[in-house]
């Protein structure tokens, strides 16, 4: 028996030492989550986190992709209820995205020499598995004293691989080369020069859909509009999919709120049908008209499936009751407000490259976060929107439902 216990003890180590280096890789997460964020906790966490990835055990590496996978995605799972599914795939997707950050991260576990490991690191900086780009390295120092860019993050791998070649005294010098990876540039970038009330809603995500609740809804969204016009707004911005509808069907609807455009600027999330397809919309009133923005970018397993053709109507029509086959634009839409340009932005297309093209000044986010409440999923997508907000010098209006609502810049 106790040479049994004594040849368990090295699997529980690295099982320990993988919980923990998970749990310094998402520190900065959690401690957002209840606004606890610290810059020097931040940097310090990162750094052990990268650190542990660098030196700890192959064991101990590959239980760490484990971890984290759970640590940053155990949510992912919640929405499936709302496609009639039972409670108990909830824990599989969990355990499905654990095992997949298993594997994203297993190429570590493959040597042990430290500078491999960072040579591998930065390379996995730039794999995005199923085009789901939410894993991102460098995100660790969004609220650090470092850097976020391939370059900071580069240089940091640099400072803590290369002590694992150096003997003597000199070891650690190394280190310094973290000086060069600070980013002392945190100014708030400017605001444009109008009045924008960004509504919060609070429904559920069963009370959106349910069409009982529908007239309710839309009285409440005209009244979030009527306050903002009485209160001298600008512009109003509702989140996405605010109006539960296929809006376009709707013509007294429409026909009102082009009425409310001639007062203030409307921005409102809604669906709309054309030829036989539905597309996830924004919807800009403005002067008694109004323009749709298409979403450009969809979410992967929840609008789209990442699959082979062969297997996507399959996994649509079982996990999603056909209802993952959404259709897009081709482009980012830009919406102009007194003469000022505003990218527009549907959830999940606010964490992607390909919407801040020309890195515009400014950007409408809309976002209906009940999908994945109660979890950390509001606070990662809005460290992300932060990251991008930094890379491209975007500011970042954000109406969302249940949670995220603000201005990120």
């Amino acid at each position: 028996m106790k040479s049994h216990i004594n040849s368990m003890n090295p699997y529980l180590k690295d099982i320990l030492s993988a919980i923990f280096t998970a749990s310094m890789f998402s520190a900065f997460i959690y401690l957002a989550h209840f606004n606890l964020t610290c810059r020097l906790c931040d940097s310090l966490f990162a750094l052990i986190a990268i650190a542990l990835l660098l030196y700890g055990s192959k064991q101990a590496v590959l239980f760490s992709g484990f971890f984290i996978g759970l640590f940053w995605f155990y949510w992912i799972g919640y929405s499936f209820q709302y496609y009639g599914m039972s409670t108990w795939v909830e824990p599989l997707v969990a355990l499905g995205f654990s095992l997949v950050y298993t594997l994203f991260f297993a190429p570590l576990a493959l040597t042990r020499k430290v500078c491999i490991r960072g040579l591998i690191l930065f390379g996995l900086s730039f794999i995005e598995p199923f085009g789901f780009n939410w894993m991102k390295i460098e995100l660790l120092f969004v609220d650090s004293y470092f850097g976020i860019s391939k370059l900071d993050l580069a240089l940091v791998l640099i400072a803590l691989s290369l002590p694992a070649l150096l003997k003597g005294r000199y070891r650690y010098s190394p280190l310094l080369i973290l000086v060069a990876a600070l980013s002392f540039t945190h100014q708030k970038l400017p605001l444009p020069p109008l009045k924008i009330d960004l509504v919060a809603t609070g429904l559920g995500q069963n009370e959106k859909w349910d069409r009982a609740n529908l007239r309710e809804i839309v009285n409440m969204n005209l009244l979030y509009i009527d306050d903002a016009v009485k209160n001298g707004y600008d512009v109003v911005v509702l989140p996405e999919s605010a109006f539960p509808l296929y809006l376009n069907r709707s013509q007294q609807l429409l026909s009102y709120l082009g009425k409310k455009s001639k007062k203030i600027d409307i921005i409102t999330g809604a669906l709309i049908l054309e030829n036989g397809k539905h597309f996830n919309v924004t919807y800009h009133f403005k002067d008694g008209n109004y323009t749709i923005a298409k979403k450009m970018v969809l979410v992967p397993f929840g609008e789209y499936v990442p699959l082979p053709k062969f297997a996507q109507k399959w996994v649509s029509d079982t996990f999603f009751e056909g209802a993952s086959d959404f259709s897009v634009a081709s482009d980012p839409t830009d919406f102009m407000i007194k003469g000022i340009k505003f990218r527009n932005a549907i959830c999940y297309e606010a964490t992607k490259d390909e919407l801040y093209k020309d890195n515009p000044k400014f950007m409408f986010a809309t976002s209906n976060n009940a999908w994945f409440l109660p979890s950390v999923e509001p606070t990662i997508q809005r460290l992300l929107m932060k990251y991008y907000s930094k890379k491209y010098g975007t500011v970042i209006f954000h109406a969302a439902n249940r949670a995220g609502t603000g201005i990120i810049r």
